[in-house]
């Protein structure tokens, strides 16, 4: 395993969540680290408020970060998701939205800093979920499609660069005890809840990847919470 110490990163979503846990796990690891998301986070990394789903105000930030100090790593770990989820209550509205948030931001991010991963051979790693190629009937459709095309996005992007260096990941996540889990239409118990992954489960996961030495990487990784998940189905019986 290679040290992360001094290298820069980029970390989306970062404000709660996976993407908290993952900008500080970068940075106890010894990583610069630039927290990105609508709401300053808090933590040993510099924060950033900016709108990852605007392209023109993505560009301009991680080019700033790119020119000054080069890019190392990025994570993309912006999600979001809504109440009113299901294909009868999706509106034109929510589904640009849920697209924009889950995929569209991931390539607006990509985009900007790939010339300067491609000059530190840098590795980038996007949270997807389990739902892009599950059927699930908690997700939503539209949470799904952009899921999967996530992780598309992902596979194609491995393909085109692997030749520039840039190793890309996708972490495919069961569920998490995040505050999306509040946006579920159906309140999830606290049992349950005991049960779930915890987001820092992903941010070590994430800090293993962008730790394997440069000969060797992992395209994608499934990591599912035990009790709750096995071939797509409850493992055990929770009261």
């Amino acid at each position: 395993m290679r040290s992360i110490k001094g290298r820069v990163a980029i970390v989306t979503g970062a404000s709660s969540g996976i993407g908290l846990a993952t900008a500080r796990a970068l940075a106890d690891a010894g990583a610069k680290v630039h927290a990105l998301a609508r709401r300053q986070a808090e933590g040993r990394f510099e924060s950033h408020s900016v709108d990852v789903t605007k392209a023109r105000a993505v560009a301009s930030l991680v080019r700033e970060i790119g020119e000054q100090e080069g890019i190392d790593i990025l994570v993309l770990a912006a999600g979001l998701n809504i109440p009113a989820r299901r294909l009868e209550q999706l509106t034109s509205a929510s589904w640009d939205e849920l697209v924009a948030v889950n995929l569209n931001s991931a390539f607006y991010c990509v985009r900007s800093a790939y010339a300067y991963l491609r000059n530190s051979r840098g590795t980038v790693v996007l949270v997807g979920s389990v739902s892009g190629y599950w059927p699930d009937q908690a997700a939503g459709s539209a949470y799904q499609a952009a899921k999967a095309g996530l992780l598309a996005f992902c596979r194609g992007a491995n393909l085109e660069e692997h030749e520039h260096g840039i190793r890309f990941s996708t972490i495919l996540p069961g569920m998490t005890s995040t505050p999306m889990l509040d946006q579920r239409p159906a309140p999830i118990g606290e049992t349950t809840r005991a049960h779930c992954l915890q987001p820092e489960d992903i941010a070590d996961l994430c800090l293993y990847l962008v730790s394997m030495r440069q000969e060797a990487y992992i395209p994608e990784v499934t990591i599912l919470p035990t009790a709750l998940q096995a071939v797509g189905k409850p493992a055990i019986q929770i009261e």
